[in-house]
């Protein structure tokens, strides 16, 4: 996503070519992040659920569309079966500098870094990552913000955790809508 990760978005994801790897946000955190992004930026939430991306923009790059989909999950599934489904604070919202791009961050360490760090050496093919490993859920990606409506971003707070249960792989091929591809539990 733009310049802090994976398509920060599948968003993002629509302004490139891959294969990536997202945690989709269930439960009251996914819901108040869908709803900042209907009233901060429509157009980011109807392209894509409240999401981190795991694999596709910042750490590693996305997968290459050519990579079969056996293979993907062949790579993957061991790795969900054998990871623990997490609950993560979300730090206060960041706008990336000379963007107008807003996100909640998370930390970059523990076990979000762990199961980043299982998919990126898993054997799957990466293309290059602009950005270390960043992992966030976006607020804002399309819109220019007025100084009044970032300062009003900025000060949001979501005090519900970000459940990471499951990972969802995405094709993007621009400009045509992001498929999923499939879905794996976190059942460790």
């Amino acid at each position: 996503m733009g310049p802090h990760g994976p398509v920060c978005y599948i968003a993002h994801m629509a302004a490139s070519f891959g294969i990536f790897v997202l945690a989709e946000l269930p439960g009251e955190a996914g819901a108040l992040v869908r709803a900042l992004q209907q009233r901060f930026d429509p157009k980011l939430a109807r392209l894509t659920p409240p999401h981190v991306t795991l694999v596709g923009s910042s750490g590693v790059g996305s997968i290459p569309t050519d990579t079969p989909v056996e293979r993907i999950r062949a790579a993957l599934a061991p790795i969900a079966a054998t990871t623990a489904p997490m609950s993560l604070p979300f730090a206060p919202p960041h706008r990336f500098m000379q963007t107008n791009i807003v996100s909640l961050p998370l930390d970059p360490n523990g076990p979000l870094r762990a199961l980043h760090e299982r998919i990126a050496t898993s054997g799957l093919p990466f293309k290059r990552a602009r950005f270390q490993f960043s992992p966030h859920c976006t607020l804002s990606f399309y819109p220019t913000l007025t100084p009044a409506r970032e300062r009003e971003l900025l000060a949001v707070r979501v005090d519900d955790p970000a459940r990471i249960e499951s990972l969802q792989v995405y094709l993007t091929r621009d400009p045509q809508p992001s498929r999923l591809l499939f879905s794996l539990p976190l059942t460790g």
